[in-house]
Order: C-alpha cells, then sequence, then structure tokens
C-alpha cells in the first residue's frame, strides 16, 4: 500500500487562516498591523523569489510589509545601518536579511545585529539559546514547519524514534533540540545523522520518525526506510527541468520506492515548503504581541 501522503500546502492554509484571524484582532485592538521588514542584498533570483513569497504572504494574512531591496555592492557597515534603524522602528516587529549574502559581509555579524525581539528567524544566539531550553520565543521557521506537519497528520511524536538526517544549524539541529524537549509535541529519542554516520541505513531503518535534510539528492531510498514509518523530506534540490522548461524538482528522499515502504510521507514540492514561510508569519505576528504588550 502506498503511503499517506502529508499535504503541506492543506496544513499550511490552516494554519494561516488560523494567523489571519489573530492578526485580524491584533489589529482592531492595537490599530497597527504585524510588520516584516525584507532585506534582500543582490539580485539572486531564487533570494528574489524567496523574498517575493514572503511579502505577498504578509499581504494575505493583513500584515505590513517592508521590503528593502539593495544593490549587490551594499557594504557591510550600511547594511548593519539598516538593520539599526529597523532595530529602531515601532511599525516593523519582525527583520529577516535573506541568505545567502554577497561574500564581501559577514554573515554571522550581520545576522547578530538584529534584536532578538525581532528575530523571526530564531538565529539570534540569544533566541538559539532559548530553543535549547525549551523555552523559544521564535522557533526556527523550517524546523517548526516540520513539527506542526508531524502534530497535524496525527503523527505519535511522544516516545517516537526520530532519526534527523543532517545537523546544520537551520534545520537538522533545531528540530533534533525541538524533538527531543520535555513538552507536548515532543518527548521523543532523537538521533542526528551526518556524513561521517557509520552505517546510516542500520538508524534510518530504525526511525518511526525519518527528517532528511542531507541536502542532496534521492540520498535516502525506500530501502533505508523501517517499514510503515512517517518520512519527512527537507531537501529541495534542482535536478534539470520539465518538458513545459521549468525547474523539476525532487527531495532528498526517493519517492517512489519510499512511498511503497512509508506510512506516511511529504511530497517535494509541496511538504514542508509552504509551512516554512506560514511559521515566519506566525513568528512574526508573536513578535508583534510582545512588543506591544510590553509598550501596553
Amino acid at each position: 500500500m502506498a503511503a499517506q501522503i502529508i499535504d503541506g500546502k492543506a496544513i499550511a492554509q490552516q494554519v494561516r487562516e488560523e494567523i489571519r484571524r489573530k492578526v485580524a484582532d491584533f489589529t482592531a485592538r492595537y490599530g497597527l498591523a504585524p510588520g516584516l521588514a525584507t532585506v534582500l542584498v543582490g539580485e539572486d533570483a531564487a533570494s528574489i523569489s524567496y523574498v517575493t513569497a514572503k511579502n505577498r504572504t504578509c499581504k494575505e494574512l493583513g500584515m505590513e510589509s517592508f521590503h528593502h531591496p539593495l544593490p549587490a555592492e551594499t557594504s557591510q557597515e550600511e547594511l548593519l545601518a539598516l538593520i539599526e534603524r529597523l532595530n529602531r522602528d515601532r511599525r516593523v516587529h519582525g527583520i529577516l536579511v535573506q541568505l545567502p549574502l554577497p561574500r564581501h559581509i559577514d554573515e554571522k555579524r550581520v545576522l547578530f545585529s538584529i534584536d532578538p525581539g525581532k528575530d523571526v528567524d530564531g538565529f539570534h544566539p540569544v533566541n538559539v539559546g532559548r530553543l535549547m531550553l525549551g523555552e523559544a520565543l521564535f522557533p526556527p521557521c523550517t524546523p517548526a514547519g516540520i513539527q506542526e506537519l508531524l502534530i497535524r497528520s496525527g503523527t505519535v511524536i511522544q516516545g517516537a524514534d526520530v532519526v534527523v538526517v543532517g545537523r546544520s544549524n537551520i534545520v537538522g539541529k533545531p528540530i533534533a533540540v525541538m524533538l527531543v524537549q520535555k513538552k507536548d509535541g515532543a518527548d521523543a529519542t532523537v538521533t542526528i545523522c551526518h556524513t561521517r554516520t557509520r552505517n546510516l541505513e542500520e538508524h534510518t531503518r530504525r526511525a518511526e520518525i525519518l527528517i532528511v535534510a542531507a541536502g542532496r539528492p534521492n540520498a535516502v531510498t525506500g530501502s533505508m526506510i523501517r517499514h510503515g514509518a512517517t518520512v519527512i523530506d527537507v531537501g529541495v534540490n534542482r535536478v534539470g527541468t520539465t518538458e513545459s522548461g521549468k525547474a523539476k524538482l525532487v527531495g532528498d528522499v526517493e519517492f517512489a520506492s519510499a512511498s511503497e515502504v512509508a506510512g506516511k510521507i511529504t511530497p517535494v514540492p509541496g511538504g514542508v515548503g509552504p509551512m516554512t514561510i506560514t511559521m515566519l508569519m506566525r513568528n512574526t505576528l508573536r513578535a508583534a504581541e510582545l512588543q506591544v504588550g510590553a509598550r501596553a
């Protein structure tokens, strides 16, 4: 029997409707809408697409969007000055600097300059520390989306054997920390695997929940998956073009073989991707609630 598809688009839409209602209530109560500032340095096509989608979603949910496109030759000092202005701007509740940045700019210094209370990506050391302590204000967006997919698809997380393939600071490490916490939607036993892991298949085959963020197309195949497991494929890899000329996208999991073994599986596209922007919107609303509440 083929696996049940976890429809990220449908679940993201459910969450967005919840956010839309809360944004309307917030705006009516405080007389201003939650505001997200996006900063894009250069003209990378993928980055432009991502930022456009984020700004469009803001408008759809009734939020304010403040976009700051900067030329590729913008200096680090100019970028830091902009962030400082945004840190002080009371209309701006969340700040997102689109990565990657040009090589002459120190990404770490830029990200660390964002006010932790406006760091809706959850990348500032203060927010990373809060995540580790189980007190996250702004959980990183992709891991938060993964957790929401698991919860809303009815996957049993408590006590589950979870294997995460990938140890990035953006996905692998934070989702492992989130799922091991002693709280609802977590309480799992988590193993992190990576490029130095010996006998990867021994780990993946025992996983009741398998989260793959390896950054390589088809890194996990059906033979590496436990029968009935829930498989979350985080990868988005461009592998040529379709007949219509669009980019052909595949995940880090070989979908055809995996879907014959797994109990539930996310597709690529249409799985984790729609949840990432949705969680960014939720974090922005949370930031606005905290900031306005603190001033009230």
